[in-house]
């Protein structure tokens, strides 16, 4: 662990302060959380200006109010577009961001939500602020529930997708970051209502309205396919040909349209874990989610935050679905930017798109 935070701390010496962003730290004890994938997302603004203007989207700011949305974590060059439609209307300046911990294995991290010591993230767009709300978050959760390992967050993706193009939009952006191990239904509704209960309270010392003040951002990519490149493993039941990907991708639709669209309740949410995640042992896939975690934890907690909020359920509206292999892709290369896996019949991968109000 020192030898992370050395390095991160080292890194912060070569990057330069925003000065868009008010840091309340000196710089000998600010902590950077630096770029890891450097082929797959933008590290420089001018890779995701160019992506926007090359998914002809527009710049301008809008009012909309979204509470919640689900996003890719995917190569640009495959998920591009959905980022955009994704987060488009997510313009609070605080954003909880839950994301998948891909390796947690590594570490025997499981049944605990993982935070960092990182006070700064590096982005595209300089340097990105993590809230001091997180602290207050971490002070007021049983300690029991959740840990703080910064190796964890260093390594994982996930989140790294989704910051370049929130910050694109809000240059004083400040994020939570939250990662999300192997966690069983129970846990994850047992966490997710204290930390429902723990971002209320703070939002109500700060006179926050949620969407307004305060968003949360779930990272996830859909069902992985195929019987290649996956690790030995053949992820592929229906078969590889066109109508074994077809049945893969109108079972993905029907997760979506039973588990996480309308009125959410923990009956959904629990649903979706059925969907993927073996009833007998909830470290292994029953349909394979990279988000199986993040996505049950990241909406049952938003969900209880709104009904502590409003009063009220969340609703979620299917934005839009894609596969790594089902449209054009983005041309990226130019840019010193890369596909880092394979796109074919064999191997691919699937993006859902909600937002939730």
């Amino acid at each position: 662990m020192k030898t992370v935070i050395a390095f991160i701390i080292a890194t912060s010496c070569l990057i330069s302060c925003d000065t868009n962003v008010k840091n309340d730290l000196p710089e000998e004890e600010m902590v950077f959380r630096p770029s890891m994938d450097t082929k797959g997302y933008a590290k420089h603004d001018w890779q995701l200006d160019s992506i926007y203007k090359r998914l002809g989207v527009s710049d301008e700011l809008n009012d909309l109010k979204w509470k919640v949305a689900i996003s890719p974590h995917d190569n640009y060059k495959y998920a591009g577009r959905l980022y955009y439609e994704s987060l488009r209307g997510i313009n609070a300046p605080n954003i909880i961001l839950i994301g998948v911990a891909h390796r947690a294995r590594n570490y025997e991290l499981q049944d605990k939500i993982i935070f960092a010591n990182h006070t700064h993230w590096e982005s595209p767009y300089d340097t990105l602020k993590v809230s001091s709300i997180k602290d207050e978050i971490i002070n007021r959760l049983p300690a029991e529930s959740y840990v703080v390992h910064d190796s964890m967050h260093v390594i994982e993706h996930s989140l790294e997708a989704i910051i370049p193009f929130l910050h694109r939009k809000k240059p004083r952006l400040e994020i939570v970051p939250i990662l999300v191990p192997y966690i069983n239904f129970e846990t994850i509704d047992k966490i997710s209502d204290q930390l429902a209960n723990v971002v209320n309270e703070v939002m109500k010392d700060r006179g926050w309205e949620f969407g307004t003040d305060l968003a949360v951002v779930i990272s996830n990519d859909a069902v992985h396919y195929g019987d290649e490149e996956w690790g030995g493993s053949d992820l592929a039941p229906h078969g590889t040909d066109e109508a074994g990907t077809e049945t893969a991708r109108q079972y993905d639709l029907e997760i979506i349209d039973n588990a996480l669209t309308e009125e959410l309740s923990n009956d959904k949410i629990k649903m979706f874990t059925e969907y993927t995640v073996q009833l007998e042992d909830y470290k292994e896939y029953k349909w394979v989610w990279c988000g199986r975690y993040s996505v049950p934890f990241g909406l049952s907690f938003a969900n209880k935050l709104n009904l502590l909020d409003n009063n009220e359920p969340l609703t979620g509206t299917f934005l839009g679905y894609e596969t790594s292999i089902d449209h054009e892709l983005l041309y990226v290369e130019d840019l010193g930017m890369e596909a880092t896996a394979l796109s074919t019949n064999r191997h691919w991968v699937a993006y859902a798109s909600l937002k939730y109000e």
